[in-house]
């Protein structure tokens, strides 16, 4: 009985755990491209008490053995990379990618950080950087003189200045993919960085080696589904009772007993 009050206490951290990463999942819903969490569990040791194909009394086998489980718990929280619907803007630096591949900016600490938000700004010198102030990596600068910008999906990016008619290129996008997405580590601000897992960064121009291309004037929203993470809610809210209820029903028979003697 005590064995039951361990394994369901398991049980009830485990569904904290998740019910942490739903409400994470729910606080950046509205949040452009934020890639939505998943928590994976694994059950624990097994106690045997009889194993499988033991001799019996009667001289036959035991068919299928005596085993207890010991409970979960957690085995990971994994990012799942699914394309977000998008959204049109209509400003020009506003940037989806359709299909794989991360926009790459350069931190303060002269890293490089890899984002699926899009929602690029100028700087006083005239530089692409995302909402921190992270320069966009390769660099790009639109000339203060630019009276549009036009970027094709295959990441060139061209300007239209005062007083010509012909556009002129002034950079090229670079995007970056992982063998293993779902390995980079998240560090918050819509960044990732690449872990032991992950596997280096393979870069190349938008559209080219399996990199999909950039959608101009278009965000990415959230891949998060409200419907599903409020099921996914509930069901952690009643298995995490339902494990209480274990507890409780433990400690009565505990009590029974302690009672029996009276």
């Amino acid at each position: 009985m005590q064995r039951s009050m361990f394994i369901a206490a398991t049980g009830m951290e485990a569904q904290r755990l998740n019910i942490d990463v739903v409400s994470n999942n729910l606080a950046n819903v509205n949040t452009n491209g934020y890639k939505k969490s998943r928590a994976d569990f694994q059950e624990l040791l097994y106690h045997g008490i009889q194993s499988a194909g033991a001799a019996s009394a009667s001289g036959t086998e035991v068919p299928t053995g005596i085993q207890v489980g010991l409970g979960v718990k957690p085995a990971a929280v994994q990012k799942l990379f699914q394309q977000g619907d998008f959204v049109s803007t209509g400003n020009n630096l506003d940037m989806t990618i359709e299909g794989k591949g991360f926009f790459q900016v350069t931190t303060p600490e002269g890293n490089t950080a890899y984002t699926r938000a899009g929602s690029f700004k100028l700087d006083s010198s005239g530089n692409l950087v995302n909402s921190d102030g992270y320069q966009m990596e390769p660099a790009i600068t639109i000339p203060e003189d630019a009276t549009s910008i036009t970027i094709t999906p295959d990441g060139t990016v061209s300007v239209l200045q005062s007083g010509s008619s012909t556009p002129t290129d002034v950079g090229q996008m670079q995007l970056a993919q992982f063998v293993n997405a779902g390995g980079l580590e998240a560090i918050g601000k819509n960044l990732y960085l690449p872990s032991g897992s992950s596997g280096t960064a393979t870069t190349g121009s938008p559209g080219s080696g399996g990199l999909g291309t950039i959608n101009q004037g278009f965000l990415e929203l959230s891949n998060v589904n409200v419907v599903e993470e409020m099921v996914n809610m509930i069901v952690s809210q009643r298995a995490y009772e339902m494990n209480s209820k274990v507890v409780q029903t433990s400690d009565e028979m505990l009590s029974m007993a302690n009672n029996i003697k009276r």
